[in-house]
């Protein structure tokens, strides 16, 4: 474990994305922003996490849970005015704190690796995190001494023709020794244009008390970029979504067109599965080895097993076992079970419900409450009426059942193992096993009546 805390500022309103949402609560690649700094923090070794929250705490903190504890900024008054409302937590603290950004979504695991220990390797006791911008406007500039260490960080307003040239540019990402950190707060001053506690600062009083300062380079710009716009937003979709799609590549899955396939950053994929264009895979949706997914695709929540073939297809939390094939136009909805080796064909909706083994559903059914056997075959226009206006009933088929085309199976009602319906049949009392059950009007055929008709 390391010796590591890192301190999230996660405040701001965002007022550049115009949503009622805290900014860092935006999602991307499938989860918010500040899950994604969180993750990697946790990823990374910190052993407490501490996020800043401001506007739409408590929206923040319940999205967050236990994952972190939370400090109040009740009033925006800058970063350092930020970091200084966890010093009751963390001044006593003799390792190292990290403040990272919640509206830093790409930053990754390996990068808070590699700033905490060049931090601890220069023996310093700030570390800035850097970038080098192909288009550093805006940034503030990192000034070196001779010797490599950060002599100042200069804004692009304050900066000289020379110095606009300097591509290094401040993160907003530091490590600090923790004592050093807070000691250094109490110095910072509010003296400058917009009135408010600036985080840089502590870098200049480390400095001025003869202290190292130090700066870390990360290997891509990229990792280091916040949001604070939709367009923003939507450029950072695009490079986790890429990430992942390398990463899963890299692991064995055949993705037949990475840019029409989305996956989020928590999915799972086995070896040998093909993703076929146009699918969504979202969540904490798992998928087994050797499958077929796509074209048009799009699970979220859903576990699937090995051997799955499926197309045209939207699922949500529901589990679907090894060897299932489903499509196209199939919907699969919340707590349904699929099991093994079923045959699932085209429009059909499965929704809380159990499908045994082996079972058929070929075509043109809803299967809603219900809990069907195994080697259950199903005809065309199979449906199970389990909303009787006010509450919801179950329908169980056994084992080996064969149910006619076009029966509506009037829950509550049990069908027994190895029981028949005929076609066209609607049930609404319990048929024992190995029955046959007829539920229709007699045919009545009257003589010349479509002549009759005509006249």
């Amino acid at each position: 474990m390391l010796d590591l805390v890192t301190v999230i500022l996660a405040a701001g309103k965002g007022t550049r994305m115009k949503s009622k949402l805290p900014k860092v609560l935006h999602k991307v690649a499938g989860k918010s922003m500040l899950q994604h700094v969180l993750d990697a923090a946790t990823k990374a070794g910190s052993k407490r996490n501490v996020v800043v929250v401001g506007f739409g705490g408590d929206t923040v903190k319940e999205a967050i849970g236990d994952q972190a504890e939370f400090v109040v900024q009740a009033e925006q008054l800058g970063t350092g005015h930020a970091v200084k409302q966890a010093a009751p937590l963390l001044s006593k603290e003799n390792g190292t704190v990290m403040v990272l950004c919640g509206d830093t979504p790409l930053v990754t695991a390996d990068l808070i690796s590699k700033l905490y220990e060049g931090h601890k390797a220069a023996g310093a006791k700030a570390t800035v995190l850097t970038a080098i911008m192909p288009d550093a406007t805006g940034y503030g500039r990192i000034i070196r001494t001779a010797e490599g260490d950060v002599a100042r960080i200069v804004e692009q307003k304050d900066a000289t023709e020379e110095e606009r040239q300097v591509k290094e540019v401040n993160s907003g990402i530091y490590c600090f020794e923790c004592k050093d950190l807070f000691e250094a707060l109490e110095k910072v001053g509010c003296d400058n244009a917009q009135g408010e506690y600036y985080l840089p600062d502590v870098l200049g009083i480390l400095r001025e008390q003869g202290e190292k300062i130090w700066a870390v380079a990360a290997d891509d710009y990229e990792s280091t970029l916040g949001i604070n716009s939709r367009v923003q937003l939507s450029g950072a979709e695009k490079i986790l979504r890429r990430r992942k799609n390398i990463e899963l590549m890299d692991n064995g899955v055949t993705i037949m067109d990475p840019d029409s396939t989305f996956v989020d950053a928590d999915v799972e994929v086995g070896p040998d599965t093909v993703i076929y264009p146009f699918t969504w895979l979202e969540g904490n949706t798992k998928i087994g080895a050797n499958c077929e997914i796509g074209p048009n695709c799009r699970f979220s929540n859903v576990t699937i097993g090995d051997g799955v073939k499926g197309h045209f297809a939207y699922g949500h939390d529901c589990v679907v076992d090894d060897g299932v094939d489903f499509g196209p136009y199939v919907h699969l909805r919340p707590n349904t079970h699929i099991g093994k080796d079923v045959h699932i064909g085209n429009f059909v909706e499965v929704k809380n419900s159990n499908i045994g083994e082996g079972t058929k559903l070929p075509h043109l059914q809803y299967i809603g409450d219900a809990d069907v056997g195994s080697h259950v075959n199903c005809g065309c226009g199979t449906v199970t009426v389990n909303y009787d206006g006010k509450n919801k009933h179950r329908t169980v088929i056994g084992d080996n059942a064969f149910v006619g085309c076009q029966t509506a199976l009037v829950a509550p009602v049990t069908v027994g193992e190895g029981a028949y319906i005929g076609a066209g049949s609607t049930i609404t009392k319990d048929i024992p096993a190995s029955d046959l059950a007829i539920a229709r009007a007699h045919q009545k055929n009257i003589t010349g009546w479509a002549d009759k008709r005509k006249n």
